[in-house]
């Protein structure tokens, strides 16, 4: 399968997500890391699972969501901690981008 991948990178207010919505409307598939973050611990999924078994269930809100300060505050209390939020995270995320990417047809225009 062919497809054209772009990596795009850039510093904070450099216009990445003006650059990626111009992709997206003109007919490119965006695999955005921080969107796909966020996805993979939505309630109800093996993300937020993990995280709520290694961190405890302070970290979530009352209607079951995560609480990413709440998250922030536990987690990056020392480098161990932060380690394994990343051992849950990180692979989540990847698993997740790959399966986006596999997805694509023939053609695609890809910008991650």
């Amino acid at each position: 399968m062919h497809v054209l991948r772009i990596g795009l990178t850039g510093g904070i207010g450099a216009g990445k997500s003006t650059v990626s919505s111009t992709f997206s409307e003109l007919g490119g598939i965006v695999v955005d890391g921080d969107v796909i973050a966020r996805e993979v611990v939505e309630p109800g999924t093996e993300g937020l699972s993990a995280l709520v078994e290694a961190f405890g269930s302070e970290i979530l809100l009352p209607d079951g969501a995560l609480n990413r300060p709440a998250l922030a505050a536990v987690a990056f209390s020392d480098d161990e901690k932060r380690k394994t939020l990343n051992g849950i995270v990180h692979p989540l995320v990847g698993k997740r981008r790959e399966e986006l990417i596999a997805a694509a047809p023939a053609g695609a225009v890809i910008v991650e």
